[in-house]
């Protein structure tokens, strides 16, 4: 209790930020900047989120970056972190307001649930032949920690992936990446997936006197229902000209053409997924509909299908957030009363922040409610630039949550009395979870070990 008895009693505001990770501790900080009291409620035992869980981990320096910046946030003064804690299970978001006495609850939990891949029979299919994108990335995240026991993944030659955005980038490099590294490790070549990232397959190849045709590697397929200038992998910026558009247009295709030349992945554009070929249960590839942009729509082309059969396919179409008991939702989102402050319908003092606010699911979406992606930090990202990915500017994260801040200060503050029966509820979740508020500890503590293994998972 020592940590908890040098916070002041002073009255003052009280924040609740749901979710540890970029938008919530940037969220803590700004907090803890304006002389608020910050807690953070992470459901995890590290609050790390995306940067963890979805940023694939040949991303090595870039994740350390991003975990010091969230360190950095949650061990301000003024911000007390609660890991271990999911709202809707072990505690409800009006018990926040009404038990805890928050001025405000805001919520930066992320999107961690993958779109339904537009197909009848989908959802009886997952599991069957059909895979998505965010267990996925979260299994190859995972499977070399010595303690995992989630759910686990066969890596399948000939998968096809269905996407078009950064994620479907990220799920085809992690397929070939296995892929390489079963084959090469057969003939007595152990390499690893940051090996691979960094030279590319290829030059790998060539280093050992060896070729794709030798290895008996086909790799994977990424089919996107558009052209690859049409790839969501860079965004022009708010009422471009057309010259812009067509520069964008040039980036995204030049991104894809290297991505396809340094990692052996296949790409077909305009075709959208149609109907899922079953048999006895399973998915056992899709039918496709040829489409085209025409008068600079997007049309389907009538009466052109192909079947195309594979023994997996991942469904890499986007993240939304996950349903939160007690939060309201409209259609895939949070069903939101004002998209400038992000406040939740009929819950006053809840604000969505982040990708729970815009239903995006990377890193950069997180910080940047609007993403604008330069080339350099777009390359450097797929791992096909030259350098390392720059920080991401924080920016308009913290604008996000100034907005709701804003807001917030004109409510009445907690008093003492309110002060004290706050901090016996963290308390209690602390003692519940064995966190004793010693941050660093904590995560040293509760970080996963294990290392990488040439070949096979």
């Amino acid at each position: 209790m020592s940590m908890l008895s040098e916070i002041p009693r002073d009255p003052r505001h009280v924040v609740v930020i749901v979710g540890g990770a970029v938008a919530g501790s940037e969220a803590a900080a700004v907090c803890a900047e304006r002389g608020l009291l910050a807690v953070v409620v992470e459901q995890n035992d590290r609050p790390f989120g995306k940067i963890e869980d979805g940023l694939p981990r040949w991303h090595a320096k870039l994740r350390d970056k991003e975990y010091a910046r969230v360190g950095e946030n949650l061990k301000k003064p003024g911000v007390l972190f609660v890991p271990s804690t999911a709202l809707g299970k072990d505690i409800e978001v009006q018990a926040l307001v009404q038990q805890w006495g928050a001025s405000a609850v805001l919520l930066a939990s992320g999107a961690w649930r993958d779109r339904t891949l537009p197909v009848s029979g989908a959802s009886e299919l997952e599991g069957s032949g059909l895979v998505y994108q965010n267990s996925f990335i979260y299994w190859y995240n995972h499977y070399p920690d010595s303690d995992f026991d989630g759910q686990r993944f066969e890596i399948t030659d000939g998968t096809i992936v269905v996407g078009g955005g950064l994620a479907s980038i990220d799920v085809v490099k992690v397929l070939n990446f296995e892929l390489y590294k079963r084959a090469l490790a057969r003939k007595g070549i152990a390499v690893t997936s940051l090996d691979l990232e960094h030279a590319g397959i290829p030059k790998t190849l060539d280093k050992h006197g060896l070729t794709q045709e030798e290895l008996g590697v086909k790799g994977c397929t990424l089919y996107y229902r558009r052209d690859k200038r049409s790839m969501p992998l860079a965004t022009p910026p708010p009422k471009a000209t057309e010259a812009q558009r067509a520069k964008i247009g040039d980036v995204r295709a030049k991104v894809l053409d290297k991505v396809i030349a340094k990692y052996g992945v296949r790409f077909v554009g305009n075709h959208a997924p149609s109907e899922a070929l079953v048999e006895d249960g399973r998915m056992v590839g899709l039918k496709f509909q040829k489409t085209a942009t025409i008068d600079g729509k997007l049309q389907a082309l009538d009466g052109e299908f192909v079947d195309v059969r594979a023994p997996v396919v991942i469904s890499s179409i986007g993240s939304i957030p996950l349903a939160i008991p007690g939060i309201p939702m409209k259609g895939e989102l949070i069903d939101f009363a004002s998209w400038d402050t992000g406040e939740v319908n009929g819950l006053p003092g809840v604000f969505g922040l982040g990708n729970a606010l815009t239903g995006k699911g990377n890193i950069k979406d997180s910080r940047k409610n609007a993403a604008l992606i330069s080339q350099q930090v777009l390359e450097n990202y797929l791992g096909v630039g030259d350098g390392e990915a720059p920080d991401v500017d924080a920016s308009d994260a913290r604008k996000a949550a100034e907005a709701a801040l804003d807001q917030v200060q004109q409510r009445p503050v907690l008093d003492s009395v309110g002060i004290e029966n706050l901090l016996q509820k963290v308390q209690e979740q602390w003692k519940r979870t064995g966190y004793d508020g010693d941050f660093d500890v904590w995560i040293k503590k509760v970080m996963p070990t294990g290392e990488e293994q040439p070949g096979q998972p």
